[in-house]
């Protein structure tokens, strides 16, 4: 009786489970019955009664000569019934990846999640848009693909991000905006990708005119540019110059106004290298803050020493800024336009 129920005992047995993106073999299995360089070939069976699934193992000879025969019989497939087709609207159809906006950044995993990214984006196209099946393809994504490197990964979320960012703009989906702020910018382990990925949010944020999501985002980017160490004076710079860029064309809102002046003007008279000072002041000229930059101008040319070889600069500089018309509290200016 023991010898008969060792005969009937599996060789293998697991309870797996199948996905959006099909069914998987444990790897357990895989280890113990597949070799890595050799192709393995199957003949798939679903009887009658659709209760299971047989795969029997086939020689490269059996599979070809099977093969044959099966093309030689009229194919027979068991039909499904009819559900509404989704149909993929005019707009959406004119519409495909941008790829070379993606891939900003190289890395080892570019290739395997391209064409998942691709399904994902004909999803989102589709009408009536399922965004569960949509949004599962870009999880998928996200996380079968992350390594034990950072940098890999910090490329990986903020491709993804900038494919969600293109989804967002192309089909009107603004309320992905918070899924990436909450899923993927936390995860970034990469100062300078993390502070990449704040700013293209918050150009997609003021394109939508979602003022009380750029107030979050420009406050997240101001705080990491706080985290600058004295010695990365360069890279505090430049991330205030990628940040004006990003808002200067914009309408903005008061609270985003208020956050970009008192931070500018905070960096302007703390910093004592004259040419970051002078830097600052052109940011907040670009911002058509004019008042303060000129206020800052006059100050920085006040403390300099007549022999200074910036002193032509900054009156040139002050001199512009004098002439500019202030747009900004204008009756309330403080400059006076006659002055000599």
């Amino acid at each position: 009786m023991a010898e008969e129920n060792s005969k009937d005992s599996p060789f293998f047995e697991e309870i797996i489970k199948k996905t959006k993106t099909g069914i998987t073999f444990p790897k357990t299995l895989r280890d113990l019955l597949f070799e890595d360089e050799e192709d393995i070939f199957f003949r798939l069976i679903v009887p009658e009664e659709k209760d299971k699934i047989i795969l029997e193992f086939l020689s490269k000879e059996q599979a070809e000569k099977l093969t044959e025969e099966f093309k030689a019989k009229p194919k027979k497939f068991p039909t499904k019934p009819k559900q509404k087709q989704s149909v993929k609207t005019g707009k959406a159809i004119g519409y495909s990846p941008s790829w070379g906006e993606y891939f900003v950044y190289d890395f080892d995993a570019k290739d395997k999640i391209q064409p998942i990214l691709e399904s994902a984006f004909y999803k989102f196209a589709e009408k009536p848009l399922n965004l569960e099946d949509a949004m599962g393809r870009v999880k998928y994504a996200l996380v079968s693909f992350l390594t034990s490197t950072k940098t890999e990964n910090a490329k990986l979320y903020f491709t993804v991000e900038k494919f969600l960012l293109d989804i967002v703009e192309k089909f009107d989906l603004p309320n992905l905006l918070d899924w990436i702020f909450e899923k993927i910018i936390p995860s970034i382990e990469s100062k300078f990708l993390y502070e990449l990925a704040l700013l293209e949010l918050i150009e997609s944020s003021l394109k939508f005119k979602r003022w009380e999501k750029a107030e979050i985002y420009i406050f997240h980017v101001l705080k990491n540019i706080d985290s600058y160490a004295d010695s990365e004076i360069y890279n505090l710079m430049n991330s205030f110059k990628q940040l004006v860029r990003k808002v200067k064309y914009v309408d903005r809102s008061d609270k985003i106004d208020i956050l970009l002046k008192e931070k500018l003007l905070e960096y302007g008279e703390g910093i004592e290298d004259i040419d970051c000072k002078i830097q600052i002041v052109e940011f907040l000229e670009d911002l058509n803050y004019i008042e303060l930059a000129y206020d800052l101008a006059k100050k920085i040319q006040l403390s300099l020493a007549p022999e200074s070889m910036k002193i032509e600069e900054v009156r040139k500089l002050v001199r512009r800024l004098h002439k500019t018309p202030i747009t900004e509290n204008k009756p309330q200016s403080s400059i006076d336009f006659d002055e000599e």
